[in-house]
């Protein structure tokens, strides 16, 4: 514990981000008792401490179509805080994953003399390689959350560091699948199967309704099976009652608890997101599905360069679950995969046994506090880690 203040600036953009940016300001608080901590984010950085100029709550559209509506507010963010870094005021920046726009803070940092710490880096593996020349002049130390990503940041003459995934840390069920089941009202005899449309309104307001669809379907086939649906803290449950209204289904939600929902599930239909690597964690089969506006999609086909899309698959390297993608995404399809795996419980032990293997690569607990340390050692020691620019 050391009493050096510090005034740090930390951005999130999204949900998760909220979730690991409020767990690494805990941490470098016990560290550095008298940091302050100013910037974006959600209820869990507030609640950390963190005074926040603006809230993640419009931050997590998807796609440079989708985008595009919320321009005006983004360039508000931005230009708010190019002028708080120009002040000069701040010690360190903590950019949250959410490149679109910590990319940018990362460069006005850099001309503010503010060391930036990038936690959970650029995607530069699947797309925009050439983004790594940029974040080697501005970036003072990128943590990684995947192994492979360490070795080919330092190739780059990136100061990259793998200290494990936060997933490490965060994904563990509430209570034990028994009592889940339990609390839920479903029975226990009976297949359980997870609708997880997103925690964007967009994703929810393109995916639900194949995804009711599709239990449909599935319904046909197995009349016992029962629905759960875990509502994200980021979602309206309104907006998902309104699809539900006048479904013949009966699909019980939950209020947030995914961790137990996909504990207790036989099998997921999940968007594609970080969820699946969750999911994957736990050991759940799934068939991940996702739909992008026509146009972002056309332009992700010229430039992301990824064989697999679903973030389980891309950490396990190899196609462990089905990946349903734009116009594959319809309820025969997906009930099709749902069914193969449902109706063979040797395949389902097969891929269960599959993913938990991923759960070792990712780390030991204790992610976001091994983080924070090098933080506080990086600012603790500023001549020892100055760096010439290339």
């Amino acid at each position: 514990m050391s009493e050096k203040s510090y005034k740090i600036l930390i951005i999130a953009g999204e949900a998760s981000g909220d979730l690991h940016g409020s767990e690494l300001v805990e941490s470098l608080k016990f560290l550095h008792p008298n940091c302050r901590f100013f910037g974006v984010g959600g209820k869990k950085m507030r609640q950390a401490g963190v005074q926040t100029f603006f809230d993640i709550e419009r931050m997590g559209t998807v796609g440079v179509i989708e985008i595009l509506g919320e321009l005006p507010h983004f360039i508000n963010i931005y230009r708010t805080l190019a002028k708080e870094i120009a002040t000069g005021g701040y010690d360190a920046a903590i950019l949250v994953d959410y490149p679109t726009l910590n990319l940018r803070l990362a460069k006005l940092c850099k001309r503010a003399g503010c060391p930036v710490f990038y936690f959970i880096s650029p995607q530069i593996w699947a797309w925009r390689k050439g983004r790594i020349k940029e974040i080697r002049q501005t970036v003072s130390r990128m943590f990684v959350v995947l192994p492979f990503e360490e070795v080919l940041y330092k190739e780059a003459g990136v100061d990259a560091e793998f200290l494990g995934h936060p997933f490490a840390d965060v994904v563990r069920p509430s209570m034990e699948k028994d009592e889940a089941l339990n609390e839920f009202g479903v029975d226990p005899g009976k297949k359980v199967i997870g609708l997880l449309p997103g925690s964007r309104k967009n994703e929810v307001q393109s995916l639900l309704t194949v995804m009711l669809a599709a239990a449909k379907e599935i319904q046909k086939e197995l009349a016992d099976c029962q629905f759960l649906l875990p509502v994200a803290d980021s979602i309206d449950p309104d907006l998902i009652r309104q699809q539900l209204k006048g479904s013949p289904l009966n699909v019980r939600l939950v209020n947030g608890k995914a961790y137990d929902v996909m504990n207790c599930s036989d099998f997921l239909i999940i968007a594609s997101g970080s969820a699946t690597l969750e999911a994957g964690i736990l050991g759940c089969p799934m068939v991940i599905v996702y739909k992008l506006n026509p146009l972002t999609y056309w332009l992700s086909q010229i430039l992301v360069n990824v064989k697999m899309f679903g973030l389980v698959n891309i950490v396990a390297e190899e196609l462990v679950v089905p990946e349903l993608l734009q116009g594959q995404v319809t309820a025969e399809n997906i009930a099709k995969e749902a069914l193969v795996v449902l109706k063979d419980p040797e395949k389902q032990q097969a891929i269960r046994s599959r993913l938990l293997k991923i759960k070792t690569s990712l780390g030991e607990p204790g992610v976001l506090g091994r983080v924070a340390l090098s933080i506080s050692r990086y600012l603790d020691n500023p001549m020892k880690n100055e760096k010439i620019s290339v």
